[in-house]
């Protein structure tokens, strides 16, 4: 019985932009990231600030991300937003 061999191929290499930060196997890291809940017009900017002195520190890329609507909350009393 012949040992199976591990296969070398890998997936085509795929890109995505998202202005002018690119993901793709061979680019450098990059983050997407914000907070879970829109809490406020402030919080986004201080937040998204935040990420962007950390990110440029870093020198990787930075992709501010944030939901305004989180409909799928576990209890009831909790904010839709």
């Amino acid at each position: 019985m012949s040992k199976p061999q591990a296969s070398n191929s890998m997936a085509p290499n795929s890109s995505v932009a998202v202005g002018n930060v690119v993901f793709d196997n061979r680019a450098a890291l990059s983050l997407i990231a914000g907070p879970c809940q829109f809490e406020s017009r402030q919080h986004a900017f201080d937040m998204a600030g935040a990420l962007k002195e950390l990110t440029g520190r870093l020198g990787i890329g930075l992709v501010y991300k944030t939901s305004y609507d989180k409909a799928n909350r576990t209890s009831l009393s909790a904010t839709r937003g």
